[in-house]
C-alpha cells in the first residue's frame, strides 16, 4: 500500500485509476493495527491499487472526506465514493464491494 501524504495527491490518484481502495488509520489504534493486515490480504488478489492514509499525520482529510472515527475502508469508482466501511469492517462485505468493481471494470477493458 501506498502512503498519502495530502488531499491534493489523494485526488490524483482517484482521477488517474478507474477504481481505488484507501485504507485510514490513525495513531494508536488498536483495532486499525488489526484490520490493517486483513486489507493488506486482499491487495495480492485484486487489480485495482490500495492507498493508506493516516489522518493523524494529513489531519486536513478527516475534513475533505468526512471522517468520524478510524478505520475506515473507502472504494472509490470513477472519481467518486462507492462505498465506506468504518470502524468494525466486516471483511466478507469489503470482498463483495471490490469484487463489484474488478467484475465491472474487467468488462470495460
Amino acid at each position: 500500500m501506498e502512503f498519502i501524504q495530502s488531499y491534493e495527491e489523494w485526488q490524483l490518484k482517484i482521477n488517474e485509476h478507474e477504481s481505488v481502495l484507501l485504507f485510514v488509520k490513525t495513531n494508536n489504534c488498536s483495532v486499525c493495527d488489526g484490520l490493517l493486515p486483513q486489507v493488506e490480504a486482499l491487495e495480492e488478489n485484486n487489480s485495482l491499487p490500495f492507498y493508506m492514509l493516516n489522518v493523524s499525520e494529513v489531519p486536513e482529510m478527516a475534513g475533505q472526506l468526512s471522517l468520524f472515527t478510524a478505520p475506515v475502508v473507502l472504494l472509490y469508482h470513477q472519481g467518486k465514493e462507492y462505498a465506506r466501511f468504518a470502524r468494525f469492517v466486516r471483511m466478507k462485505d469489503l470482498q463483495y464491494r471490490l469484487q463489484e468493481l474488478i467484475g465491472g471494470s474487467e468488462h470495460r477493458d
